[in-house]
């Protein structure tokens, strides 16, 4: 059966856009819920999983190409056997299978012995940032006695806005784990203990037991989807019984898991005299989670900015039709040159760099008692991950061309989404730029980012009845927002400074002319 692979359907504010990375080639085979493909918009990365095992038969459209919501971009054969090579592929595997079964028996023994041998060391906290004093251990990717190779993700350590990785020194197994997740940790601190060697330091009823073995893999060969829905639910994957290949886990044996524990409730729930009336209706559950590192410090600065600065907001509305007309005229051309799309972003950072220039004390902050005005132009880009919303920062937006703008935002996003961002990429930024209309918002009150002093939203673009020269015509248009420290910026600087973005992004020639 062939099933086709999409574009999920983008936000009404995204025209198009980019097959970023293939993470399969044709002819590979595939679980469901892998990912296969990263879709760049201009704001955030989507990722295509696949909806079921099977084998992808053929790319239709590959790495650079721009595409449109809901078109098709591959095929996929479902089922394990897929492709002709894959069922003669597991007619010839089947009789090496089982005398590499026999072999193994055989060498377990060996490997065992061998195994005792191997060297020890501490797996350690890495070297934390001079302003970071302490993190927690977020997620154990692997368990005691679990082999693993050299390089191979151990652990993910959560400081108060980047995730860092500690990996494996070289090929082994944990032999001990001595912070568990949720523990807080300093720089340097021995977290575990790693033996060298493939046998490691697996203890020896675990090779005596299969069903063990199963489970243990089956628990490790568990999908993201199916990962996020564990834990959104709070349920213990061993409890589930997998009904996928070598018994892993779906998301339909997760929802079957689900239902059944109602069942079991209802069933076992003693009756009480109580009125039938007066009893709730539906299943009502509730699940306690404890805040991230980085949810905790998002928190605490809204709260500190909501607190701390005396916040007005003012709006604006902007004509997108010349900027969209441009990018339609030249995006084929822009590609071509620079390799990259040109999206709205870069014209946003641009015209906000040029009013910035206008009004200083937009860009400015304040220390103490003293106004502290900056001479360069770091722009603070808000983009949404996994974790939470962090802020990364483009730097000297006013020595960038519009290519080096839409490269720098695509590396940032990029980063944001793997959690690789690094302390420098997170630090300074003078004023903020939010796109919500990726996300469908229509309107919003951004809250400023201390200690700048504005921060301005962007949001959908819809087709809206407009005035023009007497005569109603239907324009693409957006909403402006900008949210301002009323201490350190005035009602005239804010408006005009509004009114300069708005007049840059209808006439884009305005930002070549200076004008």
């Amino acid at each position: 059966m062939t099933i086709e692979i999409k574009v999920p359907v983008l936000p009404e504010s995204v025209a198009d856009a980019t097959i970023a990375t293939w993470h399969v080639k044709a002819g590979d085979s595939v679980k469901r819920d892998q990912n296969l493909v990263d879709i760049e918009t201009d704001k955030v990365v989507l990722e295509v999983v696949a909806p079921a095992d099977g084998v992808l038969a053929e790319i239709l459209d590959e790495e650079g190409a721009t595409v449109m919501g809901e078109q098709v971009i591959a095929k996929l054969e479902k089922g394990e056997g897929g492709a002709a090579k894959k069922s003669q592929d597991d007619k010839s595997s089947e009789s090496e299978s089982k005398d590499k079964a026999e072999k193994d028996t055989t060498e377990k023994t060996a490997k065992t012995s061998d195994s005792d041998a191997g060297e020890a060391s501490d797996v350690k906290v890495p070297v934390l940032p001079e302003s970071v004093a302490d993190a927690t251990i977020a997620t154990w990717h692997v368990s005691v006695g679990e082999s693993v190779s050299r390089d191979q993700n151990l652990v993910d350590i959560e400081t108060d806005k980047v995730v860092l990785e500690v990996v494996a020194p070289a090929d082994g197994s944990l032999s001990e784990i001595l912070a568990e997740e949720g523990a807080t940790v300093t720089a340097e601190e021995v977290i575990a203990k790693f033996v060298t060697g493939s046998g490691g330091a697996k203890p020896a009823e675990a090779e005596s037991d299969d069903s063990n073995d199963s489970d243990d893999a089956g628990s490790d060969a568990l999908s993201p989807s199916v990962r996020r829905l564990l834990s959104e639910k709070g349920i213990d994957a061993a409890k589930v019984k997998g009904t996928g290949k070598n018994g892993r886990i779906t998301k339909e044996d997760v929802e079957q898991y689900l239902k059944s524990g109602s069942d079991d409730k209802k069933s076992t729930t003693p009756a009480t005299p109580a009125d039938a009336s007066e009893l709730p209706a539906g299943n009502r559950t509730e699940k306690r989670v404890p805040m991230t590192r980085l949810r905790k410090t998002i928190a605490n600065r809204l709260l500190e900015a909501k607190n701390s600065t005396a916040m007005l907001t003012t709006f604006n509305e902007v004509n997108m039709k010349p900027i969209m007309e441009l990018r339609k005229q030249y995006q084929e051309s822009f590609e071509k040159r620079h390799g990259i799309r040109l999206g709205f972003m870069s014209f946003y950072v641009k015209a906000v760099t040029e009013a910035l220039k206008r009004f200083p004390e937009v860009n400015a902050s304040i220390d103490g008692d003293d106004i502290c005005y900056h001479n360069y132009f770091d722009i603070s880009i808000a983009v949404s991950t996994p974790r939470g919303l962090v802020t990364p920062v483009l730097k000297d937006t006013d020595t960038l061309g519009m290519a080096d703008v839409e490269k720098g935002i695509k590396d940032l996003a990029i980063k944001g989404r793997d959690g690789k961002l690094a302390m420098s990429d997170l630090q300074g930024g003078n004023f903020t730029i939010t796109n919500g209309g990726v996300f469908g918002s229509l309107m919003s009150t951004p809250i400023i980012n201390p200690p700048q002093s504005a921060i301005l939203g962007m949001h959908k673009i819809q087709d809206r009845p407009m005035a023009v020269n007497g005569k109603v015509e239907i324009l693409p248009m957006m909403y402006l927002a900008l949210s301002y420290d009323h201490r350190i910026v005035d009602g005239k600087e804010s408006v005009g400074f509004l009114v300069t973005v708005k007049e840059m992004l209808e006439d884009p020639t305005r930002l070549l002319l200076d004008v």
